[in-house]
């Protein structure tokens, strides 16, 4: 006998064919427009990969090429935050620790760093620069302390290395190409201030840095260019010297233009500066530090002060909002370092790569080199991508990653570029309820970055 179909079931099989109604629909839409992109002059030696789920059921709604490994440039980001929520916690936090050892009025300072990217950033009231060194004085003050005759910075377990492997060499001695140490300060960066001449091809002065450099020089090698021709000036910063040249162009008429690059020591710079704080107030203290790398001196030592970190889910936020790839960089260093007692990026990405096999993501669409994304070596498939991001969606520090994806084309989505590579890849709501989460990664592209991102947008409206 036959049983009558309940009004229950009824429903719950009309709202499947409406969802797989809607599903065809975009997938659809999506064919085409992915067809249309990948038929783009700008594609014509180009490869591009797009993978969307459903986020409620997991249902496939499009793959193309998501099992391909891709430079992912930034979208690397995506990875590295979901890694460290998963292996360090949202509420991790660093430490930066400073002990005295006393000598009648003499004294050791031994500085006890911990790879805290977010030490002397502007980001934060709590760890800009000049609360950090207040902090630090006030402390040191309330010691007795009316000389400091050595300074040590423990850098045991933690490789000189800052810079990973694949980074190139027009990046490393600029502020987007600042690498992390186990002491970081002003996220490793500096500003330049140029004037230029007022005709082209007129010579580039160096007005001043800010703050004033430690330990190394600048020269410039620039030249004045139209105006309206923007930022094309490069600092290089040759191995084994202590000098460094710029080179490019910035436009005629500007008198105090600025550039940014990357400090190559910040233990020297932060010690520098404390020196010249501590002066004031009549406390001497040498203006270099020595690093110490096995067996730092602990005995007779007394701890006086412990400057403590933004959350993680503070560090992310601006990890991915503003694609600081030294924050990147720091968080698998230090994944390696809590899990190995080293800080070799290497171990860290294995690390990485270990613990999402567990979650059935084969390591080879996991073949990173760096975890910020700078490096043209990195393989990443969008498939890995989203499962990460769908994986995100279950956990309890979802919110906080989530509210650190910057928004494009009215989507939540984190962007990357690098040379000959764009991607995007995040979540988005349809206007029709329907959420999804996808990414797009392109590689070899011809013309220019702002072209090929309008025609990815094209594609990915289909979603809204």
């Amino acid at each position: 006998m036959k049983r009558p179909i309940t009004k229950v079931a009824l429903l719950l099989s009309l709202t499947l064919a409406h969802t797989l109604a809607l599903a065809q629909t975009t997938t659809a839409k999506l064919t085409t427009a992915f067809q249309k992109f990948e038929a783009d002059p700008q594609m014509q030696n180009g490869i591009a990969s797009l993978y969307v789920i459903d986020a409620k059921t997991g249902q496939v709604v499009f793959d193309r090429n998501s099992r391909l490994g891709l430079a992912p440039a930034s979208t690397m980001k995506i990875i590295t935050s979901i890694s460290a929520y998963e292996l360090l916690g949202k509420d991790y936090r660093y430490e930066t620790k400073f002990a005295l050892r006393k000598t009648g009025d003499n004294a050791s300072l031994l500085i006890q760093p911990s790879g805290d990217p977010t030490f002397g950033s502007w980001r934060w009231s709590l760890t800009k620069e000049g609360n950090v060194l207040k902090g630090i004085t006030q402390a040191l003050q309330r010691t007795g302390i009316k000389s400091v005759g050595e300074v040590v910075v423990s850098n045991e377990g933690w490789n000189e290395e800052t810079v990973p492997d694949g980074w190139m060499w027009q990046d490393i001695a600029n502020y987007y190409g600042a690498g992390p140490a186990k002491l970081n300060w002003r996220e490793n960066q500096y500003d330049v201030i140029l004037r230029s001449g007022k005709q082209i091809g007129d010579p580039v002065s160096i007005v001043k840095t800010v703050p004033n450099l430690n330990g190394y020089t600048l020269r410039s090698e620039l030249t004045s260019a139209a105006a309206g021709t923007g930022d094309n000036a490069y600092i290089y910063f040759p191995v084994g010297t202590s000098a460094a040249a710029i080179r490019g162009t910035i436009p005629v008429n500007e008198s105090s233009f600025k550039i940014s690059g990357a400090l190559p020591s910040g233990a020297n710079q932060f010690v520098s500066m404390l020196a010249d704080t501590l002066r004031t107030l009549g406390i001497g203290m040498p203006h270099q530090a020595v690093l110490q790398h096995n067996g730092s001196p602990q005995q007779g030592y007394t701890l006086f002060h412990t400057v403590t970190s933004p959350p993680m889910d503070s560090v992310v936020y601006w990890f991915n909002r503003k694609s600081v790839n030294l924050y990147g960089e720091a968080l698998v260093k230090t994944i390696a370092y809590n899990s190995a007692g080293t800080s070799d990026t290497r171990k860290g990405l294995e690390q990485i790569r270990q613990h999402w096999k567990t979650q059935g993501i084969a390591e080879s669409e996991l073949a990173m080199v760096d975890g910020s994304g700078l490096s043209p070596l990195n393989r990443v498939t969008t498939h890995a991508q989203v499962r990460l991001l769908q994986h995100a969606r279950q956990q309890n520090w979802y919110p906080g990653f989530y509210a650190s994806l910057p928004q494009f084309n009215g989507m939540k989505m984190k962007s990357g570029t690098i040379r000959g590579a764009k991607g995007f890849t995040g979540y988005h709501k349809a206007k029709d309820g329907r959420e999804y989460v996808f990414a797009f990664v392109v590689n070899n592209y011809n013309g220019s970055a702002s072209a090929l991102v309008k025609k990815m947008y094209h594609v990915l409206d289909e979603l809204k």
